[in-house]
This record gives structure tokens, sequence and C-alpha cells, in this order.
């Protein structure tokens, strides 16, 4: 037999073996440790601890989230932003453009453009609200109890869900809102019922997909073999669990609504005339739009971006709820 190669020598952290030098690093120059060492102190953050810690870093949660609360604090004290009547009008003034006091000019009434729009938020972001809060209800009920319950009750569900699926939003509300005890009797709230009518078959899906994800868990079953009974389980353990695409379905559809209510107004069967609203003055400056397109531009623009907002909310929401999407 030949004799073994020569030993390795290690010299002052060098390694050698035949023409090939190794060089190692002393242990103390290597804390690996420290670099892989998690810290064990630190409370474990929940789905929603995480969501907000990316949430707080986005850039476009945090203009979205600004903008709505400056939506939200105009439509609750427009007093604040506003000293002018929205309702005192002067035909001296009519298409008249800025001048102190008024900076977005005068409609073809002589009516402060600027005051309308601060008095004119509160009925588009009330519809908006109440109809959301109506078909989380609403949409949330079915979806929970088909998803969950499933047999028949889920094939009941779902052929209801159907059938107001095959009807469009704006559609069906202008059909609902041609009714005579609707016609009669044109308000905010009129308008909220005939919305949810239409607007909670999208949510009741999203709520029994999550639903449906959720109940297959290792948690519901400990929660049965414990003697929790189903409907329990689903109130307090498979409903928590399914919220994020709920949240993020209704934060997108609060925009929707408000645009659905802008769209009746401008059709002449929304709100009533007597109610201030971005649609409604929208609707009164068509009239004016060859010669004075300025007058249906600065209610459009609060519209457009209040929408937008609600929408890049919820993106930004989807995004952070997202395990695949979540960095960290």
């Amino acid at each position: 037999m030949e004799p073994a190669g020569p030993t390795p020598r290690v010299r002052a952290g060098k390694t050698s073996s035949r023409s090939i030098e190794h060089f190692v690093a002393p242990l103390a120059e290597t804390p690996l440790q420290s670099v892989d060492k998690v810290d064990e102190s630190a409370t474990p953050l929940s789905m929603w601890g995480q969501a907000w810690r990316s949430l707080r870093t986005q850039p476009l949660f945090i203009i979205s989230a600004l903008l709505i609360i400056l939506v939200i604090v105009v439509a609750a004290f427009p007093g604040l932003f506003t000293h002018t009547s929205p309702t005192a009008c002067a035909l001296e003034f009519a298409r008249k453009g800025p001048m102190p006091g008024h900076p977005l000019g005068f409609t073809f009434q002589g009516c402060d453009i600027y005051a309308r729009i601060m008095h004119g938020a509160q009925a588009s972001v009330l519809v908006g609200l109440f109809t959301t809060i109506a078909v989380l209800i609403i949409g949330g009920t079915f979806g929970a109890l088909a998803g969950y319950y499933g047999g028949w009750l889920d094939a009941i569900l779902a052929r209801i869900t159907d059938i107001f699926f095959a009807l469009p939003l704006i559609l069906g509300a202008i059909i609902i809102m041609q009714l005579p005890a609707f016609r009669d009797s044109k308000s905010i709230w009129t308008v909220i019922i005939t919305l949810s009518i239409f607007g909670w078959p999208q949510m009741a899906r999203i709520t029994r997909g999550a639903v449906i994800e959720a109940k297959s868990s290792d948690y519901v079953m400990a929660s049965r073999s414990l003697g929790l009974s189903k409907f329990k389980t689903l109130v307090k353990h498979v409903l928590p669990n399914s919220l994020a695409p709920v949240i993020v379905i209704a934060t997108i559809s609060l925009g929707i609504f408000i645009v659905a209510e802008a769209t009746l107004s401008f059709l002449g069967v929304g709100l009533p005339p007597s109610v201030m609203s971005w649609g409604n003055d929208i609707s009164d400056a068509q009239i004016s739009l060859r010669n004075d397109p300025e007058i249906l531009m600065w209610p459009a623009l609060a519209l457009s971006i209040t929408v937008l907002s609600f929408i890049m909310l919820g993106d930004a929401v989807r995004d952070a709820l997202d395990p695949k999407a979540r960095k960290g």
C-alpha cells in the first residue's frame, strides 16, 4: 500500500493540504450565534399584529388613511372647514370664478361650490358607511352559515345568492327606487336599503370561502372535541379567523357604494334634490359642462379622491393580510 498523504497542518488559523491552503477565521471572529439567534423574550405577534407592523410602513396605507380621516372629519364637522351656507345662493354670482372667501367659485345658481362640497360629503359618506355595515351583516351571516354548515343549507343560500348576483347593482337599484314605496319617500335610508338589497351577494361569497377554509383547521376540531357546539365554534373560532378577506372586500365596497349613490343621484333616482350630495351636484352641473366645466369638475374630483382612497386602503390591507405578500 502506498503511504497516506501528508497530514494537513493547522498554523495560526491556516490549514494547508498538499498545494491548497485553506484559511479559517478564529471562532471569536465568527459570531454566527448572534446572527441566527432568536429573541425569545419578544412576544410573538398575531396575524393582526404582523399586518399592522407591515401597514404602518407602507406609504400607500398612510396616504389613503390620512385622506379617509380627512373625508370623515369633513363629513362629520363641515362647519370647521367653511362658514358659508351652502344654500345661500345669489344669482348675481352665478357661474363666477374664485374670489376671496369662495375659492372654487359659484354654481349656475350662485351657490358656493366649496361650501356645497364640504356639506355634500356627509350624505355620500353616510350612504357608503351604513350600506357597508348592512352588507356585512346580511352577506356575512349568509356566507358564514352556508360555508360552515354546508349541505342543504349551503345549497339553498347559494341559489338565493345566485339570483341576486344575476341582477346588476345599479340596474336593480334603479328598479327598486322606482317602486311607489321608495319613489314617494326618497331619503338617505331608502338609498341605503336599496343598495344593501343588491350589494350583499359578493360579501356572502367571500365570507363563505373564508369560512370553508377555516373550518378545516385543527383548532376547530379541538373546539368540537372539547364539547363546544357548532354554532359557538363558528362564532368564537371560525369567524374571527375568517375576517381578513372580509375586511378587505368591505373596505373596497365602501367606495363602490359611494359611487353607486352618486350614480343614482346623477340619474335622478337617488337622493332627493333637497339633500346635498356630490351626486346631486354633479347632476345639476351637467348643464354647465360645455361653458363652465369646473362647476362639475370639483364635486367629481372630491368623489374620485374619496373612492380612490378607499380602494387604495383596501389594496394595502389586502397585501398586509396576505401571508404570501407579507415580508419578514
